[in-house]
């Protein structure tokens, strides 16, 4: 039988993986796999499970949320490309964007029927800094420290409706940051309430990108999407409701293609990767690590992929 390696994060989703656990591990042992489970207790748990462990595996599926996903591919991504196998999802975390992207279900016995019988799809990789690395996205400014500042406990009992309370709290503190932006053939300089640099469709549930947006997870470009600080508070509406409404119709809201950028600020500025606390920098280097690994994915999103290159 193929091994495989299972990694679950048990404070995810309100501890909702033993739901269908049983059904779970039956689903991969159908399908020729002999699972092996890890549990994760702490921060950074996944990553080195993955980056100790992981090269000697068929295939690797992990249960959580965004966190526990960023962690993994971390771990994976400290790997020799060739030992790297290919990666399957659960999601059971509170917004699940990358999820949302791979058009995964949220029913966890439907989505290791997927991470056992669906086919590779080659995915981007974001690399931050040289050290660290993200799946969907490595952001700056307003809102993006909802995602990880909110409490747990409001996280689990109210979902996304958590992010929208807490976003709402910390409108009237709105900072703005000048930052120099250098991306691919181009250069920005100017006050910003957020900064983005992404790989998905979805980013702390509250921004999305529509299909009319030309985005692909595997041709080496991030999208980066920029948000110019308003001269008054009533320039601020038009953008939440650009924001709302997916239409990103006004002016200062920027979205930009690029294989690799470099932000500069006058002060250290906290950032998040995939929803976990990033650290606070004055300097931030994001670059492409193209088709750097194989997500297990419908058969379907994977035609539709190859459909929008």
């Amino acid at each position: 039988m193929k091994s495989l390696l299972l990694i679950i994060n048990p404070a995810a989703g309100k501890g909702s993986f033993r739901n269908g656990l049983g059904d779970v591990l039956l689903t991969f042992h159908k399908a020729g796999f002999q699972p092996t489970v890890a549990f994760t207790s702490q921060h950074g748990d996944a990553t080195d499970i993955v980056s100790q462990s992981g090269a000697g595996y068929d295939r690797l599926v992990c249960v959580g949320g965004d966190g526990t996903l960023g962690e993994t591919v971390t771990g994976l991504m400290q790997l020799p490309p060739e030992d790297r196998p290919d990666l399957g999802y659960i999601p059971m975390g509170t917004t699940n964007d990358f999820a949302r992207t791979l058009e995964l279900s949220h029913d966890p016995v439907q989505a290791a029927y997927v991470a056992a019988y669906g086919n590779p799809l080659t995915v981007d990789v974001g690399r931050f800094n040289d050290r660290r690395y993200f799946t969907y996205v490595a952001a700056f400014g307003a809102f993006t420290e909802v995602t990880y500042e909110t409490p747990q406990d409001q996280k689990n009992n109210m979902g996304f409706f958590a992010y929208v309370l807490d976003a709402m709290r910390r409108l009237p503190n709105l900072t703005h940051r000048w930052t120099r932006v250098e991306y691919d053939g181009g250069i920005l300089e100017d006050d910003f309430l957020f900064g983005a640099v992404s790989n998905s469709r979805s980013i702390a549930g509250i921004i999305k990108l529509k299909e009319s947006v030309d985005i692909s997870l595997n041709d080496g470009m991030f999208e980066v999407i920029l948000i110019r600080t308003p001269e008054t508070l009533l320039q601020l509406g038009p953008i939440l409701t650009n924001i709302l409404t997916s239409s990103y119709t006004s002016d200062d809201i920027i979205i930009l293609h690029t294989q690799s950028v470099r932000f500069t600020f006058r002060d250290p500025v906290a950032w998040t990767l995939d929803g976990e606390d990033g650290g606070s920098h004055s300097v931030v280097q994001c670059q492409n690590a193209c088709h750097a690994l194989q997500f297990i994915v419908d058969p379907a999103r994977v035609g539709k992929e190859n459909d929008q290159r």
